[in-house]
């Protein structure tokens, strides 16, 4: 479901209704005449939804986790705001930018439409920018012949699984985040797609080796060993950026998460 033409739509249908009765039909009312409900519904619908999609489309959106992909990071039931002029300011529906605010850099977590079908929105970590070199190998990352620093920590406990993963703290561009291994998972990639300059990757049984093309992104999630992304299905364009996540404003099971990320 697309809630921004949704909303869009609503918009222009309440605002059409508000501005016929303010050009021509308050004009045959008598002053003592109450509006009739189709207007009266409408015009106080307008604001409303006007608020709305302008906050929605240029300032913060609401979304939820919907799967483990960026765990510990991110868990199933968060409700997080993603800012959406990090990134710069983009025309609504056509996700156009107009004013360059910033780029997105490693570390970041990033939400931006799948390539595949842009109705859905993923949310993943910003691994490689334009022009990096990729390589993650046997289960190591590295940019550009650099080794990324990472160090274990205890052990993460799924408590849905009942299943402990190997927890390290990594460091991206200075940004610190915990990630997962999981110790009997292959470092290979276990498949892949057909996607835009597939030619800029190279598999093998150790893992992949990516250049990242120019206008485009290599995101990852947390939980490096279930989750589908950049290795599986390619980069991400820059159309296709929705907005820096930074905060977590509630989880129905996990109250006490208000507020752990940023």
């Amino acid at each position: 479901m697309n809630f921004a033409l949704i909303l869009f739509v609503l918009l222009v249908i309440t605002g059409a209704f508000a501005l016929a009765d303010a050009v021509y039909f308050s004009k045959q009312r008598r002053k003592d005449d109450k509006e009739p409900w189709w207007i009266e519904y409408p015009k106080s619908f307008f604001p409303v939804i006007l608020i709305v999609f302008l906050l929605r489309s240029f300032l913060v959106e609401p979304f939820k986790i919907p799967s483990g992909s960026m765990v510990p990071t991110l868990v199933v039931g968060d409700f997080i705001l993603v800012n959406k002029f990090a990134y710069g300011i983009r025309i609504p529906l056509i996700n156009k930018k107009i004013i360059n605010v910033g780029e997105p850099k490693r570390g970041d977590v990033m939400v931006f439409r799948f390539p595949e079908d842009p109705s859905l929105d993923y949310i993943k970590r910003v691994v490689g920018v334009p022009g990096d070199k990729i390589v993650y190998e046997n289960k190591k990352l590295f940019i550009n012949g650099v080794a990324q620093p990472r160090k274990q920590i205890s052990d993460y406990l799924n408590r849905e699984r009942i299943h402990y993963s190997a927890q390290f703290v990594e460091t991206l561009n200075g940004v610190e985040h915990v990630m997962l291994l999981e110790g009997d998972a292959p470092a290979a990639v276990p498949f892949t797609r057909a996607f835009p300059f597939r030619e800029n990757c190279n598999y093998n049984t150790e893992g992949v080796t990516c250049t990242v093309p120019p206008g485009h992104y290599f995101m990852m999630g947390d939980n490096r060993d279930n989750s589908a992304d950049s290795r599986v299905w390619g980069f991400v364009p820059d159309e296709n950026i929705v907005g820096k996540a930074f905060f977590i404003w509630f989880n129905f099971s996990e109250p006490r998460r208000f507020g752990t990320f940023k």
